[in-house]
């Protein structure tokens, strides 16, 4: 039985190339996904433990630097203790924030939030040994500083050049001192490291005379552990001390964490991909069963047991899915390269290492392959099984029974109705709970519209064929008729392009709801012209709100100020805005009282937050600020709740007496004109030039708020692509056998008269059926499940109303006829060739 499925394998390649193809793409995204995962996790396991080579120990400070009790950080005082230490060669002091130089054209190099600045800490040699210098040297002086290597080529910088550094504050020129190498996570991570003077380093970020962090280096034959408890003990209380092998193996497990993440997201998408690859092996195989009907027939009456006739089936689907998975295998090898090269060219710098093959790569795909095949041709091979051989030998296509047919579609029905239950279940539920609810239902509703897809392919191609006779007339009529001649085959083909729509129409319907309801929220509730922040969303320094009051045009400006006071014993979050302007930039909707009351200190309260603190208009309350001074504020005004604006609404100048340093989030702007090019240069201009501030227009502020949704949809669209392929592969199957099993009928309908060109239409229209069958399916069950989940967080985004993307549907439906257009090339062009006389004979 073996030897017959290895002949039966050899004498139909062409017709288990499709079938092989599915599986390879589906085992090339499994193992291309390991592969790419360990190659990672291995380059930045190694990245992180050479970073820690010449560590000892290192010390992290945890002290508060707004906490006039305590010191701000590690002192050089404590430094010089640590340096004095038995075991220890040297001690190098940390401080570290943002800072951004731009490109020749002045744009920030890097990705803002990757950006950093640090201080340049020699030893006695003159050398930092975290950083490796290929040209100059450390900054040593106020006005120096030296440049990562890739940041210096981008900005096509050269050491003696004058470079603009743009920190919190305003932009600073330094002369370029030195480039050097490193193995900063900042920079790998696509961003920049500058490095100041220490002194400079620690007036910018901290204050002078302390460090944030400290690394302490061993002397020769000196153990870490025991450097580590001779350091431990100088340290003041908000420092903690770890060797560096430690530290080196904790970053090992969050990056293992942070792969493993990604890993399941991947290998979802993959699982996605496989399961599609199901119905078109489960549909091959189906097919080449019911051709060799006559061939098992015989083998069950030369002594042939059912077994043994599933076994043969299954060897065969072994023997394909081998083949695939070793074919696979190294495909996913060439797509971990792609994925690793595709990070490179966003300017995501992966650390430099080998490509991981390890054993579970292999042993997954091998097993993912065979075993998908197997299932997929167990259930054809059973059937196959059961034909009895006198029943086998008088009809090549064997009709399922009305019985078998009576019991799937009340099956398909049963999981249909209970998987709707669940989904309706969980939109009314809501939260986390009722994504469960929805995530159950949506398994088994999508289960029961498979099992029904062949009972509702005859309705549904019943009601579009009419559209088909009136323009093609007799090839439309046969095209009709042919699609639904075998439901399960059609259901089946129609099944694979279904789930991957289903899930395509899912994302896009709550995308685009969810894009829609924060573009209207956005538009509905900024009434400024621009919105200036931090690229690396910090915060902003005092002095851009100072230039941008006094800019010329500027009508009205308010900034969004963090702050932060004490009711009793609840702490009450707030944003310190300007009194008058605030109305001007932002919709501040007032349901009782004066919003012109902060120009008198008084504040503005969200009306949920008056209500649950039992808040009125004119109410005065008794305050403890940061800086523990008590005051009394008086409520004189009472609004909306708005995502755009705090809990509390307070004037900036009763904040900034309790603040040392304000925390200014955003500044809105509204000018004298309204949006222009002039208006958005004096801002720019005003700000210095500076390339770490953007300056948004509205169209960039609803972009800033709502682009990430889209984003996040055309990366869905591209993983998702690999299981739309595969389902391409099962209408070119499922039209290929089709043309293969009608021979007779195709020649007969040339020898009186079907020419060779409505032939081919014939196929195509057959091959569009099918696929916007599955596809209506698809969109139908998709805009269902959107819905669902929309409606668990409806209550979290304000303006929450269901947008069906009527755009995108059309697109969608007008692919899916794209792909029974192009599905059809092959079998229709072969279907037009046959020979007359050839196919009348053929059985």
């Amino acid at each position: 039985m073996f030897r017959t499925a290895l002949r039966n394998v050899f004498a139909h390649k062409a017709r288990l190339l499709m079938t092989v193809l599915a599986v390879m793409l589906g085992v090339a995204f499994v193992s291309g996904t390991l592969v790419f995962a360990d190659t990672l996790s291995n380059a930045f396991r190694n990245q992180s433990a050479k970073s820690y080579d010449d560590v000892a120990v290192a010390i992290t400070s945890h002290a508060n630097p707004d906490e006039a009790k305590e010191e701000p950080g590690l002192s050089r005082k404590t430094l010089d203790k640590i340096s004095a230490a038995d075991g220890v060669d040297g001690v190098y002091g940390r401080v570290s924030g943002f800072a951004g130089v731009a490109d020749p054209d002045g744009k920030l190099i890097g990705v803002g939030w990757s950006n950093k600045g640090s201080n340049f800490t020699p030893g006695q040699d003159g050398k930092d040994p975290a950083y490796t210098f290929t040209d100059g040297s450390g900054p040593v002086k106020d006005d120096q500083i030296a440049l990562d290597k890739d940041s210096a080529a981008k900005g096509e910088y050269k050491v003696g050049d004058r470079v603009r550094v743009a920190t919190n504050g305003p932009v600073q020129e330094f002369t370029l001192s030195g480039v050097f190498t490193t193995e900063d996570g900042a920079v790998n991570a696509g961003g920049s490291l500058v490095l100041f003077d220490t002194a400079v380093a620690q007036k910018q970020y901290l204050k002078v005379g302390y460090f944030e962090e400290a690394t302490v280096s061993a002397a020769p034959g000196a153990d870490d552990a025991k450097v580590l408890s001779a350091v431990k003990p100088l340290l003041p209380d908000t420092a903690e001390a770890k060797t560096g092998q430690a530290l080196a193996d904790e970053q090992a497990k969050q990056i293992e964490q942070g792969m493993g993440s990604l890993k399941q997201v991947l290998l979802g998408f993959a699982g996605i991909a496989l399961f599609v690859g199901i119905f078109l092996i489960s549909n091959t195989f189906t097919m080449l069963v019911a051709q060799r009907t006559k061939e098992i027939a015989l083998m069950r009456a030369v002594g042939a047991s059912r077994k043994q006739i599933t076994r043969s089936v299954l060897a065969e689907a072994a023997v394909v899915g081998l083949v695939a998975s070793v074919i696979g295998f190294v495909l996913g090898i060439g797509l971990a390269v792609g994925l690793r090269s595709g990070m490179a060219a966003f300017e995501m710098k992966i650390p430099d290492g080998p490509l991981v093959l390890s054993a579970t790569p292999v042993l997954a795909a091998i097993g993912v392959g065979v075993l998908i095949t197997m299932l997929a041709a167990w259930l054809p091979g059973r059937r196959a099984a059961k034909i009895p051989p006198v029943a086998a030998m008088n009809s090549v296509h064997a009709a399922a029974t009305t019985k078998s047919l009576v019991v799937r579609n009340s099956i398909g029905a049963a999981i249909t109705a209970l998987g709707a239950v669940g989904i309706v279940l969980g939109a009314s539920s809501g939260g986390d709970d009722g994504r469960m609810l929805i995530g159950a239902g949506a398994f088994f509703a999508l289960i029961g519209v498979i099992v029904l897809i062949p009972l509702l392919s005859r309705p549904v191609i019943a009601l579009v064929r009419p559209l088909l006779v009136g323009p093609f007339g007799v090839a439309g009529k046969l095209a009709g008729l042919n699609a639904v001649r075998n439901p399960r085959r059609t259901g089946a083909t129609a099944s694979a392009l279904a789930i991957g729509l289903t899930l395509v129409t899912g994302l896009s319907v709550l995308g685009i709801t969810v894009g829609t309801a924060i573009d209207k929220m956005t538009t509905d509730n900024i009434k400024a012209d621009y919105m200036v922040s931090m690229a690396n969303g910090g915060d902003l320094d005092q002095s851009a709100l100072t230039a941008l009051e006094k800019a010329k045009g500027v009508s009205a400006v308010s900034p969004q100020q963090d702050a932060y006071f004490q009711v009793k014993d609840d702490y009450v979050s707030a944003s310190a805005v300007t009194p008058g302007d605030i109305q001007q930039v932002l919709n501040v909707d007032v349901v009782s009282g004066n919003v012109d009351s902060l120009a008198k200190g008084q504040i503005a309260v969200a009306e949920k937050t008056a209500k649950s603190k039992g808040w009125k208009t004119g109410d005065s309350l008794r305050v403890t600020f940061d800086d523990e001074k008590k005051a009394t504020l008086t409520v004189g005004a009472i609004y909306k709740d708005s995502e755009f604006l705090s809990p509390v609404l307070v004037d900036t100048k009763v904040v900034n007496e309790h603040e040392t340093k304000p925390y200014i989030r955003q500044i809105f702007v509204k000018t004298e004109g309204g949006e222009s090019a002039a208006n958005e240069k004096v801002l720019i201009d005003a700000l210095g030039d500076n390339p770490a501030i953007k300056v948004m227009d509205q169209q960039d502020i609803r972009s800033e708020f709502g682009g990430a949704i889209n984003t996040l949809l055309n990366i869905m669209y591209g993983l998702l692509a690999m299981a739309l392929i595969i389902a391409v592969l099962g209408v070119v199957n499922t039209l290929a056998m089709s043309v293969f099993e009608r021979q007779q009928e195709i020649g007969m309908l040339r020898a009186i008269g079907l020419d060779r060109r409505r032939v081919k239409r014939m196929v195509r229209l057959e091959a569009v059926v099918i696929s916007v069958f599955g596809a209506v399916v698809g969109i139908g069950l998709g805009s269902f499940l959107g819905w669902a989940i929309g409606e668990t967080i409806a209550e979290q985004i304000p303006g929450y109303e269901l947008v069906l993307p009527w755009d995108r549907i059309g697109i969608f439906l007008v692919l899916a006829a794209l792909v029974g257009v192009l599905a059809a090339l092959w079998p229709a062009r072969n279907a037009a060739r046959l020979n007359m006389l050839n196919a009348i004979k053929a059985e």
